[in-house]
């Protein structure tokens, strides 16, 4: 089930980041998002609660547990403007506890719904591509194709965009 997500639930999807973070750590990966707990950051904890204020943030849940989260929205400011409308994701998370549940899939399905629904052709997303790459390869297999790089800082972006069609409602 994926339902419309609030303030109530700050607290579980700083859980899903924190449960993240120390995954990626355990394995040497860093660079995505550091190794601190998102939970025992104030600015991230300010983030996700202006995620959950602003209405374009959808939990995923199994048996009940909040497995997952997407936020949609605007383009991020840091990536090349749109050149139609679009919808963006600017994040998505999953428990640990629900790796290998497809969760992610599910979040992205529905956001390219809600793309077709609001009429745009276009659902843009980044994501971490230092490493291995395979955050990237990860969106090319849910149907995402690459286009623009990008740099934060010292953190390495790719942005990667899907073409909607009404039919995808």
């Amino acid at each position: 089930m994926i339902r419309q997500g609030g303030l109530a639930d700050v607290q579980a999807v700083l859980g899903m980041f924190d449960s993240a973070v120390a995954w990626l750590t355990e394995r040497g990966r860093t660079g995505q998002w550091g190794s601190a707990p998102f939970s025992t950051d104030p600015a991230r904890i300010e983030s996700i609660t202006r995620w959950a204020s602003e209405g374009g943030m959808r939990i995923a849940e199994i048996d009940g547990e909040p497995a997952g989260c997407v936020v949609v929205g605007a383009a991020m400011p840091y990536v090349p403007p749109p050149v139609e409308p679009e919808l963006y994701v600017h994040g998505l998370v999953i428990d640990k506890r629900f790796s290998g549940q497809k969760v992610g899939a599910a979040l992205l399905g529905w956001a390219r719904e809600e793309a077709a629904r609001r009429g745009v052709g276009l659902l843009r997303v980044d994501c971490y591509a230092g490493d291995d790459g395979k955050l990237v390869k990860y969106y090319e297999s849910m149907g995402f194709s690459r286009t623009d790089t990008f740099t934060v800082g010292e953190w390495p972006g790719q942005v990667l965009e899907m073409r909607i069609s009404p039919a995808d409602t």
